[in-house]
């Protein structure tokens, strides 16, 4: 069993997540009222889930309305960052921000959107067939783009290395994370310069990064190696291989920096690490779901995908999208079980957010262009909200504040 000492007072950060209370600066007044957390389940001492997960379907319900938050969408095809009113479900902007834009944060005093570009062309997973031919990479186009949160203009393109996909930033706010994987690096990225100071050599396939809250070691998820690198902040040795279930995507601690959570995609689980020692602890299957075909047809199933993740405020729950399963698990960390599956969610949901008061989750939906609004209380998809293109990552911004 995990035992957790959560800080409620640090925000939490995600490698398709960031979310900070601000003044507000922004003329777009959102309405939602956040709800209470789901009361905590039972707790299990078994490392693997046994339980079987409850299908839920979305609520018919209007959305309850939202106080003060802005959630921003990264559009990989169209090369926008889509500005939300999950109050309304409009959207109120979108910002062009370069090519095929996907991980994405907000700075840690709200005033800067930080978002990963990439010139490297879209491509699918390896099918074991021979590789399409795809167009010639655009290194041009690769960088962190930087917006301005009070204009919502870009207002520069920072180094990174090639083909940028997710980062993270330094508890400090002076250094960028950067997962470049097609020359399988990670790249440190001096913020106030826009240059690249130190380049890491780590495994296949870097794709997750997540700097541990102590801001002392930083990992990153290599899926074609299978395996999670834990590199040091100081002296950027590498610490670590920890070898995880197939192609491992997304990262995330716990505020005490002592546990980390893995979500393999093909393993269709999430690996439990403790990130002292730096050696797997665990690993959470996820079952099939159920995914309904249409209002008539009978239910079919589909392997869970695990890919981005996020944990509540205080730690207890983690939130895990399931890709082509349409679907987010609801995890106990504690007991470390599956305690309820959210269906219906949108097709192939990749990022995803959270409140900062952990009533309302947001999730990025590939394939049906839109993002999802979902209680934690009920496990109810409150709304779909349109965005086109094709949304990869999720920002969200607290601005509760009076101007």
């Amino acid at each position: 069993m995990l035992h957790m000492t959560p800080s409620a007072q640090q925000p939490r950060r995600d490698a398709h997540v960031c979310f900070l209370p601000r003044v507000s600066r922004s003329p777009f007044a959102l309405l939602l009222v956040a709800t209470s957390l789901a009361a905590a389940c039972g707790q299990s001492s078994s490392s693997t889930s046994t339980s079987t997960p409850t299908a839920t379907q979305p609520s018919a319900a209007p959305a309850p309305a939202a106080s003060g938050l802005h959630v921003f969408a990264t559009d990989e095809t169209q090369g926008n960052v889509v500005v939300l009113d999950a109050g309304s479900g409009e959207v109120v902007e979108r910002i062009p921000v370069g090519k095929r834009p996907r991980g994405v944060h907000v700075s840690a005093d709200g005033a800067l959107l930080y978002v990963a570009l990439s010139g490297s062309p879209i491509a699918g997973p390896p099918t074991g067939r021979s590789e399409v031919k795809l167009p010639p990479p655009d290194r041009s186009a690769d960088g962190i783009g930087v917006v301005d949160l009070k204009s919502h203009k870009l207002l520069r393109t920072m180094q990174s290395g090639q083909d940028p996909e997710s980062f993270d930033i330094s508890p400090d706010g002076k250094t960028a994370y950067v997962s470049n994987e097609d020359a399988a690096e990670m790249t440190v990225l001096d913020i106030a310069a826009g240059t690249i100071t130190k380049r890491v050599k780590v495994g296949e396939e870097p794709e997750g990064v997540r700097v541990r809250p102590d801001g002392k070691v930083v990992y990153v998820t290599c899926e074609g190696a299978n395996e999670v690198v834990a590199i040091d902040t100081a002296t950027y040795a590498v610490l670590a291989h920890m070898k995880m279930g197939g192609r491992p995507r997304g990262i995330e601690f716990t505020r005490d920096s002592r546990w980390a959570f893995v979500t393999n995609e093909s393993g269709s689980s999430v690996t439990v690490v403790d990130a002292t020692a730096h050696k797997t602890a665990g690993t959470m299957a996820i079952a099939m779901v159920d995914v309904p075909k249409s209002a008539t047809a009978e239910a079919s199933q589909a392997a869970a995908l695990p890919m981005g993740l996020v944990l509540s405020p205080d730690d207890t729950r983690l939130y895990v999208t399931l890709g082509r399963a349409q679907a987010v698990a609801v995890i106990d960390v504690a007991s470390r079980r599956v305690l309820q599956t959210i269906t219906g969610v949108g097709a192939r949901p990749w990022g995803i957010g959270i409140s900062p008061d952990g009533a309302t989750l947001f999730t990025a939906n590939g394939r049906s262009e839109d993002v999802s609004v979902i209680s934690t209380a009920t496990g109810a998809v409150e709304r779909r909200l349109k965005t086109g293109g094709s949304p990869w990552g999720i920002a969200v911004l607290a601005e509760s504040r009076a101007k």
